[in-house]
């Protein structure tokens, strides 16, 4: 546990175990504690698990997040963020696994940066929108924060402290982060990601069809897909065991590759 300055701005992270590296990406409002149930397979597996709370997440510095969040830089800066925390940590490659948003992430700095990525995975990240984000948010997520069901509201809280989340979670819930307010599109990029790339997707995610999935894998040069059945949008949780199975077998398919 420990903390670096990226950019002006204070980065919380976490490094467990030893290993060929794999940094963890969490979702659009997770932090590094969503991935407690996956780093004791990838460490008893004997990969090192790199996780860290992007710019305005759990433990990281929230200063200026707020408009952050929502300008066209958001992208951009979060790709240097996991740059510049790889070259601070010596990594001159490794895995990256990226759940929803972090999904958006890891896609952009494979596709920026493809001598440094190993293997890619992502999992419940969305390809493409057939609307707005604005829109598609607003029909997606309660309006307030006292809408949402109890074990989400502690969540946040956890995640995100309590002086903090609600706040967090209305900005969120709107629009912004790596899929913007607008449409969003990765199709017309994904082909620039070289390396092997996992698409894992749940059957049956409350936000995005398992199509999406499909149309990820398919703009992929060298993508597979896995589909995991009755499961839910937050993957990693819902079904933590297929979620390491799936990535070990896949690192091993291409390991020295």
């Amino acid at each position: 546990m420990a903390i670096m300055t990226i950019n002006g701005f204070e980065c919380y992270y976490e490094i467990h175990g030893e290993g060929d590296p794999v940094i963890l990406l969490h979702h659009g409002f997770g932090c590094v504690k969503m991935w407690k149930d996956i780093v004791p397979g990838l460490i008893k597996n004997g990969y090192q698990a790199i996780l860290y709370d992007r710019r305005g997440f759990g433990q990281s510095d929230k200063r200026d997040f707020s408009a952050f969040y929502v300008s066209d830089r958001y992208r951009d800066e979060s790709v240097e963020e996991l740059r510049s925390l790889a070259d601070a940590l010596d990594l001159e490659a490794f895995h990256l696994v990226g759940q929803c948003e972090g999904g958006v992430i890891g896609a952009d700095f494979a596709a920026a940066f493809p001598k440094r990525v190993k293997t890619l995975v992502t999992s419940s990240t969305q390809c493409y929108s057939e609307t707005t984000m604005e829109v598609f948010n607003a029909t997606k997520f309660p309006r307030s924060f006292g809408a949402l069901d109890a074990g989400t509201r502690n969540k946040l809280i956890k995640w995100h402290g309590k002086a903090y989340a609600e706040d967090f979670y209305l900005r969120f819930s709107c629009y912004g982060g790596a899929y913007g307010r607008d449409v969003f599109d990765l199709r017309s990029q994904l082909d620039r990601v070289t390396c092997p790339s996992l698409v894992l997707y749940p059957d049956r995610s409350f936000l995005f069809r398992v199509e999406q999935g499909v149309a990820f894998y398919r703009h992929l040069q060298k993508g597979e897909l896995a589909v995991l059945p009755k499961c839910g949008h937050n993957t990693y949780e819902q079904q933590p065991a297929a979620y390491i199975h799936h990535l070990l077998e896949f690192f091993g398919r291409h390991i020295d590759k």
